[in-house]
């Protein structure tokens, strides 16, 4: 089991990284119609980061109600 100081670690580079691949989509979505062949491809990395975050983030709630 990962102690609390990891995965809050884990928490804060997922919530960079997701916060990134947001800012992507909504520079890509400024760009339209110019470059809309991304728009699956950048969409599915900013789902797949933000669901990533939420998983460590519900992890690490897990580990602070285990933990007094």
């Amino acid at each position: 089991m990962q102690d609390r100081e990891a995965l809050k670690a884990q928490v804060k580079k997922l919530n960079q990284q997701a916060t990134a691949l947001k800012m992507d989509l909504h520079d890509l979505s400024e760009d339209l119609p110019t470059g809309w062949e991304k728009i699956l491809e950048v969409a599915q990395k900013a789902y797949d980061a933000h669901a990533a975050l939420a998983q460590a983030r519900r992890a690490l709630e897990d580990e602070k109600e285990r933990q007094p």
